[in-house]
């Protein structure tokens, strides 16, 4: 067995879980889950329809690196989505199985454990399987504290040269999980010219990236373009139909980018034995060829900004992210700025799910800069939405007498 495994810390949810095992929710009223980030909007019927046509195709094996169509199709996504001026679906573009899976066995095909001390750095909170992956495989993770100080984006040119030297690869995670920040292409240009300099991989979570309020957000692969790098060198991004689609349970998502690395990357990956059905793969060549739905999906998600702006802006003291769909929220001083306390009062006497911050994050240098913070995932239909905001307003209205 791997020795490295002791080292894992248990998934947010499983601390959560240990945290409200003697609790009792409001009985009074009925469950409302913001805390996991799992879409709650209806799927595209027409998605959904392609999916149940092609059922008959199950009996067939899927390749690894997926039909041509369906890259294809990836591609000219991309090359709209970001303005780029090619994209080669032979080279550059891999479906995958969920990004959650791409990432994890990608950072397994990337470190090279040959080298001295293999690091992989990493926004500070991030999203769990940077670092689960960096453990296992057998590499150091290095965290960047984003806080309000640097707009939650982190202050990379504050890492050690040090650190750098030893760096494989970098995780963005642009619009960012949990505080909604996106990084700006001066931002990319920074961490390009590290990145040439140090001869490290920039690796791109853009998951969010279709959940925007008003100008879509930059992506890697576009400031690549931007500067003249249209090989995509050492950059690569991940990108899925759980989000955009609302379509979490197709496991369908793909990595592009520099054909150097996505090209001995699938090679681990036949071994690995992770393959789209094809089912999936028809279904998804849909999603990505529609917009219509995407565009819907945004606008009820900017509905719920708005509603919970409006009723709780002032009273929880929230603060607009930049993309996504999570407000990264401060603890009220009522609840002693403690996130655990906040979410126990939100489950025992509201029945509300939230997640708390310093569960997504590390402590640094004495510091966890997710402590304090709770995450609430506006992923709840409009009217349960309105009906959260009921309860929090009494729960803080109470806390305050």
């Amino acid at each position: 067995m791997n020795n490295n495994l002791a080292h894992l810390h248990p998934y947010p949810f499983a601390k959560m879980a240990q945290l409200l095992a003697n609790s009792e929710p409001a009985r009074n009223y009925t469950e409302i889950k913001l805390g996991i980030g799992e879409p709650k909007h209806t799927p595209p019927a027409f998605v959904l329809d392609v999916l149940q046509e092609n059922l008959d195709k199950i009996s067939r094996y899927p390749t690894t690196n997926g039909s041509f169509e369906l890259r294809q199709t990836i591609a000219h996504w991309l090359e709209k989505r970001f303005f780029l001026r090619h994209v080669d679906p032979n080279t550059e573009v891999l479906p995958v199985m969920g990004t959650r899976e791409a990432i994890f066995s990608f950072v397994q095909a990337v470190v090279n454990t040959n080298k001295s001390n293999p690091t992989v750095v990493m926004p500070n909170p991030f999203y769990q399987i940077y670092e689960g992956a960096t453990i296992l495989a057998q590499a150091t993770p290095y965290f960047i504290p984003c806080t309000p100080d640097n707009n939650f984006k982190g202050s990379y040119r504050a890492v050690p040269k040090e650190i750098w030297e030893q760096t494989q690869l970098l995780f963005i995670c642009s619009p960012n999980n949990p505080t909604g920040s996106i990084m700006s292409l001066d931002d990319w240009e920074d961490l390009i010219r590290l990145s040439d300099k140090y001869d490290f991989v920039i690796a791109s979570d853009e998951c969010y990236s279709e959940l925007y309020f008003n100008e879509p957000p930059i992506g890697l692969l576009q400031a690549c373009t931007t500067f003249g790098r249209d090989d995509f060198k050492n950059c690569v991004v991940f990108h899925s139909l759980s989000k955009r689609s609302n379509l979490p349970g197709l496991r369908s998502g793909f990595i592009a980018g520099d054909a150097a690395i996505l090209q001995p990357y699938l090679q681990y990956r036949t071994y690995q034995g992770c393959a789209m059905p094809i089912p999936h793969q028809l279904a998804s060549i849909a999603a990505w060829q529609d917009e219509k739905h995407v565009a819907h999906n945004r606008a009820l998600y900017q509905e719920k900004f708005a509603l919970w702006m409006d009723e709780l802006g002032e009273l929880l003291e929230l603060t607009m992210p930049e993309a996504g769909f999570y407000f990264w929220v401060k603890v009220p001083t009522q609840f002693d700025n403690d996130d655990e306390v906040f979410v126990k009062a939100l489950y025992e006497q509201a029945n509300i799910h939230a997640l708390a911050g310093r569960y997504l994050s590390r402590e640094v240098n004495g510091k966890n800069p997710g402590k304090g913070y709770v995450r609430i995932a506006l992923v709840a239909s409009v009217a349960e939405s309105r009906e959260a905001i009921e309860r929090i307003k009494e729960l803080l209205t109470a806390h305050l007498r």
